[in-house]
């Protein structure tokens, strides 16, 4: 008996020794999410977490919440972040001033952005919007960019022809959008879809001109993407597994968010109401995430033309001051590394998934 125990403490303490060398291995990755709230977004990085495939990597993931885009790519620029999941927007502007950022990973390959109205109002268009309130998660998101060109380019001066004021996010912003503090919103696709969550009806404005240009994507300083490129392939290659689970089953990707973070699981519902709320979220966000939205090859690919479009567009109506390259913002030389992976396995793991 006493031999017995000995071995079982012995086996013990070597599990308990190679627990702690899995987890010394893994490398914290301080990755900057540019909005306050985790949401159904965000399903990719707990599925590639709660299934061990960034552990297998040998990275572990630690989403960084910020109020936007421009605070993200400060935050990696000043070393705080060592990724971020930005819009290129700021990306452009950072780059004009210096900072060596560089985007290395498409996430969200068709455009998020655009402006949404409560069902019933009666504006049809920007033009609609001249003297109107519109109301944007915060200054510091892309979403205030994109509405003040929209404004540009349907001839309106954006500072004196429309107002734009911070309404927040989700509940917040259905709140304002209910009691008529603002006429319409110009945020993006999840966050319109928790605005409907919480019961106020939106419908989305027409943008054809903007349909196909990239939102955001995966950055980081030029040094990092040489220093930790490990690192860097890892967290993009995870997400772009978790990606492709996500899309092949939407129900088991809100699962495991609400398993890694809890709090995103409502407690105000019962579980079928959460659950559907959250998947329809989810297929918000999966329209931008498909490659066939514009016709990309690969995950995370960095198609120059769309970025340049949108660069050209951008500088046609005043958003950025100076023409920007997309082939000096963009790097495209780890995407290869990033793809490496089995798809037909990952899907076929999305398809037999099954609950605990």
């Amino acid at each position: 008996m006493r031999k017995l125990l000995g071995v079982s403490l012995g086996l013990a303490v070597v599990g308990s020794l190679l627990a702690v060398t899995a987890a010394e291995a893994q490398t914290t990755v301080r990755v900057g999410w540019c909005a306050r709230t985790i949401s159904s977004a965000a399903a990719p990085f707990a599925i590639a977490t709660k299934l061990g495939w960034y552990e297998k990597m040998g990275v572990k993931v630690e989403l960084v919440p910020l109020p936007g885009s421009g605070d993200c790519a400060k935050f990696v620029a000043t070393g705080e972040t060592m990724l971020a999941l930005p819009s290129v927007e700021p990306v452009t502007v950072m780059r004009a001033q210096g900072a060596k950022i560089k985007t290395y990973y498409t996430a969200h390959l068709g455009n998020i952005y655009g402006l949404a109205v409560p069902a019933d109002s009666k504006i049809q268009s920007m033009k609609d919007l001249k003297g109107k309130k519109i109301g944007v998660i915060g200054m510091a998101s892309a979403s205030a960019i994109i509405v003040r060109a929209l404004a540009k380019e349907e001839g309106m001066d954006p500072d004196k022809d429309i107002s734009v004021v911070v309404a927040g996010e989700a509940g917040q912003t259905a709140a304002l959008v209910r009691n008529g503090s603002v006429d319409a919103l110009s945020q993006f696709d999840t966050q319109y879809a928790l605005v409907e969550n919480a019961g106020v009806k939106l419908r989305r404005l027409k943008h054809p001109s903007i349909d196909k240009f990239p939102s955001n994507g995966f950055i980081a300083m030029e040094d990092t993407l040489v220093k930790n490129r490990k690192e860097a392939v890892a967290i993009a290659q995870g997400y772009a597994m978790g990606t492709l689970f996500a899309l092949n089953n939407p129900e088991a990707a809100i699962r495991l968010l609400w398993e890694m973070w809890p709090q995103t699981k409502s407690t105000s519902k019962d579980e079928a109401t959460a659950l559907a709320q959250d998947i329809s979220t989810l297929n918000a966000r999966a329209v931008s995430w498909r490659l066939e939205s514009v016709g990309a090859k690969k995950w995370g690919e960095n198609l120059v033309e769309n970025y340049q479009a949108y660069f050209d567009w951008l500088l046609a109506n005043g958003t950025i001051k100076e023409k920007a390259s997309a082939k000096d913002v963009l790097d495209n030389s780890l995407l290869d590394d990033i793809n490496k992976f089995d798809q037909a396995a990952v899907i076929k793991a999305a398809k037999e998934w099954k609950p605990k």
